[in-house]
Protein backbone atom coordinates (compact mmCIF):
# COMPACT_ATOMS: atom_id res chain seq x y z
CA UNK A 1 0.00 0.00 0.00
CA UNK A 2 1.41 3.37 -1.04
CA UNK A 3 2.18 5.67 1.91
CA UNK A 4 4.48 8.31 0.42
CA UNK A 5 4.81 9.58 -3.14
CA UNK A 6 6.80 12.37 -4.77
CA UNK A 7 6.23 13.95 -8.18
CA UNK A 8 8.90 16.00 -9.95
CA UNK A 9 10.42 16.87 -6.55
CA UNK A 10 13.30 19.29 -6.96
CA UNK A 11 15.47 21.58 -4.82
CA UNK A 12 17.65 24.34 -6.30
CA UNK A 13 19.81 26.69 -4.26
CA UNK A 14 20.78 30.07 -5.70
CA UNK A 15 19.84 31.57 -9.05
CA UNK A 16 21.27 31.88 -12.54
CA UNK A 17 24.79 30.60 -13.13
CA UNK A 18 25.38 30.30 -9.40
CA UNK A 19 22.43 27.92 -8.94
CA UNK A 20 23.03 24.42 -7.59
CA UNK A 21 20.59 21.53 -8.12
CA UNK A 22 20.77 19.81 -4.74
CA UNK A 23 17.99 17.46 -5.84
CA UNK A 24 17.03 16.90 -9.46
CA UNK A 25 13.44 16.06 -10.46
CA UNK A 26 12.59 12.96 -8.42
CA UNK A 27 9.63 10.58 -8.58
CA UNK A 28 9.51 8.12 -5.71
CA UNK A 29 6.99 5.82 -4.05
CA UNK A 30 7.42 4.29 -0.58
CA UNK A 31 5.09 1.55 0.61
CA UNK A 32 3.54 1.24 4.06
CA UNK A 33 5.65 -0.88 6.43
CA UNK A 34 8.78 -0.55 4.31
CA UNK A 35 12.25 0.16 5.74
CA UNK A 36 14.09 2.23 3.12
CA UNK A 37 17.75 3.19 3.48
CA UNK A 38 19.08 6.18 1.51
CA UNK A 39 22.81 6.03 0.82
CA UNK A 40 25.32 8.10 -1.12
CA UNK A 41 28.47 10.19 -0.66
CA UNK A 42 28.53 13.47 1.25
CA UNK A 43 26.92 16.22 -0.80
CA UNK A 44 24.96 13.74 -2.93
CA UNK A 45 21.57 15.20 -1.96
CA UNK A 46 20.36 12.50 0.41
CA UNK A 47 19.85 14.88 3.35
CA UNK A 48 18.04 17.32 1.06
CA UNK A 49 15.72 14.52 -0.07
CA UNK A 50 15.06 13.35 3.49
CA UNK A 51 14.23 16.87 4.72
CA UNK A 52 11.89 17.45 1.77
CA UNK A 53 10.11 14.14 2.38
CA UNK A 54 9.70 15.00 6.06
CA UNK A 55 8.32 18.49 5.45
CA UNK A 56 11.34 20.18 7.03
CA UNK A 57 12.40 22.11 3.91
CA UNK A 58 10.41 23.53 1.00
CA UNK A 59 11.05 22.20 -2.51
CA UNK A 60 11.75 24.49 -5.45
CA UNK A 61 9.11 22.53 -7.36
CA UNK A 62 7.17 19.29 -7.20
CA UNK A 63 4.97 17.53 -4.66
CA UNK A 64 5.22 15.23 -1.64
CA UNK A 65 2.14 13.20 -0.73
CA UNK A 66 1.88 11.41 2.62
CA UNK A 67 -1.27 9.36 3.19
CA UNK A 68 -2.63 11.10 0.09
CA UNK A 69 -2.10 14.62 1.51
CA UNK A 70 -0.05 17.10 -0.55
CA UNK A 71 2.04 18.44 2.34
CA UNK A 72 3.47 21.47 0.52
CA UNK A 73 0.01 22.75 -0.41
CA UNK A 74 -0.57 23.27 3.34
CA UNK A 75 -0.03 26.48 5.30
CA UNK A 76 2.90 26.52 7.77
CA UNK A 77 0.46 25.97 10.64
CA UNK A 78 -1.28 23.09 8.87
CA UNK A 79 2.04 21.48 7.93
CA UNK A 80 3.34 21.80 11.49
CA UNK A 81 0.22 20.08 12.81
CA UNK A 82 0.42 17.39 10.10
CA UNK A 83 4.07 16.66 10.97
CA UNK A 84 3.30 16.32 14.67
CA UNK A 85 0.51 13.84 13.97
CA UNK A 86 1.91 11.81 11.08
CA UNK A 87 5.71 12.09 11.06
CA UNK A 88 8.44 11.09 13.49
CA UNK A 89 12.01 12.36 13.01
CA UNK A 90 15.16 10.95 14.59
CA UNK A 91 18.19 13.24 14.51
CA UNK A 92 21.85 12.26 14.52
CA UNK A 93 22.57 14.60 17.43
CA UNK A 94 19.54 13.49 19.51
CA UNK A 95 18.09 17.06 19.93
CA UNK A 96 16.76 16.34 23.41
CA UNK A 97 15.70 19.18 25.73
CA UNK A 98 18.41 19.22 28.44
CA UNK A 99 16.16 20.50 31.26
CA UNK A 100 13.48 17.86 30.70
CA UNK A 101 13.63 14.30 31.99
CA UNK A 102 13.74 11.29 29.68
CA UNK A 103 9.99 10.72 30.13
CA UNK A 104 9.18 14.40 29.60
CA UNK A 105 11.25 14.50 26.38
CA UNK A 106 9.34 11.48 25.05
CA UNK A 107 5.93 12.98 25.87
CA UNK A 108 6.75 16.48 24.59
CA UNK A 109 5.42 16.11 20.98
CA UNK A 110 2.09 14.80 22.31
CA UNK A 111 1.72 17.62 24.83
CA UNK A 112 2.68 20.22 22.21
CA UNK A 113 -0.22 18.95 20.10
CA UNK A 114 -2.62 19.25 23.04
CA UNK A 115 -3.32 15.53 23.00
CA UNK A 116 -3.87 13.19 25.92
CA UNK A 117 -0.83 11.03 26.67
CA UNK A 118 -1.30 7.26 26.41
CA UNK A 119 0.84 6.41 29.43
CA UNK A 120 0.57 2.65 28.86
CA UNK A 121 1.98 3.09 25.35
CA UNK A 122 4.79 5.41 26.57
CA UNK A 123 5.73 2.90 29.27
CA UNK A 124 5.70 0.11 26.68
CA UNK A 125 8.04 2.14 24.43
CA UNK A 126 10.44 2.80 27.32
CA UNK A 127 10.34 -0.89 28.21
CA UNK A 128 11.10 -2.01 24.64
CA UNK A 129 13.92 0.54 24.29
CA UNK A 130 15.31 -0.36 27.74
CA UNK A 131 15.19 3.17 29.16
CA UNK A 132 12.36 2.86 31.67
CA UNK A 133 14.82 2.76 34.56
CA UNK A 134 16.18 6.11 33.31
CA UNK A 135 12.85 7.88 32.86
CA UNK A 136 13.50 10.46 35.60
CA UNK A 137 17.07 11.22 34.49
CA UNK A 138 18.05 14.31 32.49
CA UNK A 139 19.70 13.74 29.06
CA UNK A 140 23.08 14.82 30.43
CA UNK A 141 22.91 12.02 33.00
CA UNK A 142 22.63 9.15 30.50
CA UNK A 143 24.90 7.72 27.79
CA UNK A 144 24.85 8.59 24.08
CA UNK A 145 23.27 5.24 23.24
CA UNK A 146 20.53 5.83 25.82
CA UNK A 147 19.95 9.37 24.51
CA UNK A 148 19.42 7.98 21.01
CA UNK A 149 16.93 5.48 22.42
CA UNK A 150 15.07 8.39 24.01
CA UNK A 151 14.98 10.20 20.66
CA UNK A 152 13.60 7.04 19.03
CA UNK A 153 10.91 6.77 21.72
CA UNK A 154 10.06 10.46 21.20
CA UNK A 155 9.73 9.89 17.43
CA UNK A 156 7.43 6.91 18.05
CA UNK A 157 5.42 8.56 20.85
CA UNK A 158 2.78 10.14 18.59
CA UNK A 159 2.23 6.83 16.73
CA UNK A 160 3.29 8.37 13.39
CA UNK A 161 2.65 6.73 10.01
CA UNK A 162 6.24 7.30 8.90
CA UNK A 163 9.56 7.84 10.66
CA UNK A 164 12.51 9.64 9.08
CA UNK A 165 15.97 9.09 10.56
CA UNK A 166 19.09 11.12 9.75
CA UNK A 167 22.15 8.94 10.50
CA UNK A 168 20.65 7.76 13.81
CA UNK A 169 23.68 5.58 14.58
CA UNK A 170 26.28 8.06 13.29
CA UNK A 171 27.44 9.17 16.75
CA UNK A 172 27.40 5.76 18.39
CA UNK A 173 30.00 3.04 18.76
CA UNK A 174 29.48 -0.26 16.93
CA UNK A 175 27.84 -2.03 19.90
CA UNK A 176 25.35 0.78 20.53
CA UNK A 177 24.75 1.19 16.78
CA UNK A 178 23.79 -2.47 16.48
CA UNK A 179 21.52 -2.34 19.53
CA UNK A 180 19.79 0.89 18.46
CA UNK A 181 19.19 -0.42 14.93
CA UNK A 182 17.76 -3.70 16.25
CA UNK A 183 15.47 -1.85 18.67
CA UNK A 184 14.33 0.59 15.99
CA UNK A 185 13.53 -2.11 13.43
CA UNK A 186 11.77 -4.18 16.09
CA UNK A 187 9.68 -1.16 17.14
CA UNK A 188 8.53 -0.25 13.63
CA UNK A 189 7.56 -3.86 12.93
CA UNK A 190 5.65 -4.08 16.20
CA UNK A 191 3.73 -0.87 15.50
CA UNK A 192 3.48 -1.40 11.70
CA UNK A 193 5.28 1.84 10.84
CA UNK A 194 7.37 2.94 7.88
CA UNK A 195 11.03 3.95 8.19
CA UNK A 196 13.16 6.05 5.84
CA UNK A 197 16.77 6.37 6.99
CA UNK A 198 19.94 8.04 5.77
CA UNK A 199 23.05 6.05 6.55
CA UNK A 200 26.72 5.81 5.62
CA UNK A 201 26.99 2.40 7.25
CA UNK A 202 26.67 -0.56 4.82
CA UNK A 203 25.73 -2.84 7.73
CA UNK A 204 22.76 -0.60 8.53
CA UNK A 205 21.74 -0.41 4.86
CA UNK A 206 21.90 -4.22 4.63
CA UNK A 207 19.11 -4.45 7.23
CA UNK A 208 16.71 -2.41 5.06
CA UNK A 209 13.99 -3.76 2.76
CA UNK A 210 15.12 -1.35 0.08
CA UNK A 211 18.25 0.71 -0.61
CA UNK A 212 18.11 3.93 -2.64
CA UNK A 213 21.47 5.28 -3.81
CA UNK A 214 21.79 8.98 -4.59
CA UNK A 215 24.60 10.73 -6.45
CA UNK A 216 24.76 14.35 -7.67
CA UNK A 217 21.17 15.02 -6.67
CA UNK A 218 19.49 12.06 -8.38
CA UNK A 219 18.58 8.47 -7.69
CA UNK A 220 21.02 6.23 -9.54
CA UNK A 221 20.02 2.89 -8.03
CA UNK A 222 16.92 1.53 -6.27
CA UNK A 223 17.37 -2.02 -4.94
CA UNK A 224 14.93 -4.31 -3.15
CA UNK A 225 16.87 -6.39 -0.65
CA UNK A 226 16.25 -10.10 -0.12
CA UNK A 227 15.94 -10.62 3.62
Amino acid sequence: MELLKTEYLQKIYGTGEASVKALKSTDLVIEKGEFTAIVGPSGSGKSTLLHLLAGLDKPSSGHVYINGADIYSMSEKELSRFRRRNIGFIFQFFNLIPILSVEENIKLPILMDGKKVDNDYINELMEILDIKNRKNHLPGEISGGQQQRVSIARALSTKPSIIFADEPTGNLDSKNSKEVLELLTMSIKKYNQTLVMITHDPKVAACADRVITISDGEIIEDTRMSQ
